[in-house]
């Protein structure tokens, strides 16, 4: 199964980073869509979008990788998404 580690910017500017095995239905439920309404953090900074995605053949990777990027400040965060290009993101998935 693929994991996924994802940064997304809500409606404030503030960066969210989590990890999914589908990223679809998670930023779906980081918006509100369906039964569950997503992370407390980003109910309130709604809507969401995806501007980082990385792919991981394990959980424990991503975990890892998560933890990695939640540590980094806001401008770092930046860096990432800006070094990342449409294509790889789409190859990701």
């Amino acid at each position: 199964m693929k994991y996924y580690v994802y940064i997304l910017i809500c409606r404030d500017g503030h960066y969210y980073t989590g990890q999914t095995n589908n990223i679809r239905k998670r930023i779906n439920q980081h918006n509100g869509v369906g039964f569950w309404k997503g992370a407390k953090y980003t109910k309130a900074r709604r809507p969401v979008f995806l501007q980082h995605l990385e792919r991981f053949p394990d959980r424990k990777s991503a975990i890892s990788r998560e933890k990695e990027i939640k540590e980094l400040g806001h401008e770092e965060k930046k860096e990432i998404i800006e070094s990342a290009t449409k294509a790889e993101i789409l190859s990701a998935i």
